[in-house]
Formats: structure tokens, C-alpha cells, sequence
């Protein structure tokens, strides 16, 4: 939607209609939660001032989030969106999902700072230790 100016409802479409599920240049898309697929996209669109104000918080020192290519900006938005409205997924999964996502689409730092940011949205989001926050165990 970011690079291409596609209208919000058409990018959902796109992708639920044609890319999920579907093999697309060599690479086999998973089926995916439609319904989460939809309420991500439109909550990061409805939300992505108050989104773009967290992601800000947690860059490092000196990095801003205007300088991050859009699709790395795509991927810290949709985590953070997660962190704070999808309190059944843990913390942890939400991370290593996102970090997942980057790997595709990059081969350098990126999912390093895709890890480091929402660990550090994770603690501040959802309290507790981050990444170990909020994930299955014994008690």
C-alpha cells in the first residue's frame, strides 16, 4: 500500500484473493488467518499515528523511523500492532514471526533491528521480560 499507493481495501484483496495460499515467483505463500490477516492491515492504517509514535521510541538513538525503507517501516507497524491489540498471541511469537517476515525480505541487519525493537515495544506494550513475556509454561 505504501510503495505502490494502493487503496486499503484492494491490498487486502490482493492478497487474500491471490498471494495466500498461492505460489508466487518460485515461493509457496501459506495459508494464512484471513480474518487476522484483515484486522492487522486495517488496524495498522486506523492506528499508525499513535503506532508510528512507539516504533519512534524504540529505534536506537539517532534512526527515525522516515529513514527505514517501507517495508521494514510495514513490518515494525504490524508488530507493534499486534503487541498492542493481539494480547492472546505471546509476546515471543509475535517477535519471532516478525523477525521471520524480515528474513524474507532482507539479508542484512534488518531483522536484527525488526528483533531489538519489538522486544523492547514487548516489555513496554505488555510489561515483563520482553521476548519471555507472555509465553506457555509451567508455572
Amino acid at each position: 500500500m505504501d510503495v505502490a499507493s494502493t487503496p486499503l481495501d484492494d491490498a487486502i484483496d490482493e492478497f487474500t484473493q491471490h498471494r495466500l495460499g498461492q505460489q508466487v515467483e518460485d515461493d509457496e505463500i501459506v495459508e494464512a488467518d484471513t480474518a487476522h490477516f484483515d484486522d492487522i492491515v486495517r488496524g495498522v492504517v486506523r492506528e499508525q499515528r499513535e503506532l508510528d509514535v512507539q516504533v519512534n521510541s524504540a529505534l536506537a538513538k539517532g534512526w527515525s523511523l522516515g529513514r527505514l525503507d517501507a517495508t521494514l517501516r510495514a513490518i515494525l507497524r504490524s508488530g507493534t500492532y499486534e503487541l498492542r491489540r493481539c494480547k492472546d498471541v505471546p509476546v515471543k511469537v509475535v517477535i519471532n514471526e516478525y523477525v521471520d517476515v524480515a528474513h524474507a525480505f532482507f539479508e542484512g541487519d534488518e531483522p536484527g533491528v525488526v528483533n531489538a525493537v519489538l522486544d523492547r515495544l514487548g516489555r513496554e506494550i505488555r510489561g515483563g521480560a520482553g521476548a519471555d513475556h507472555g509465553t506457555a509454561g509451567p508455572d
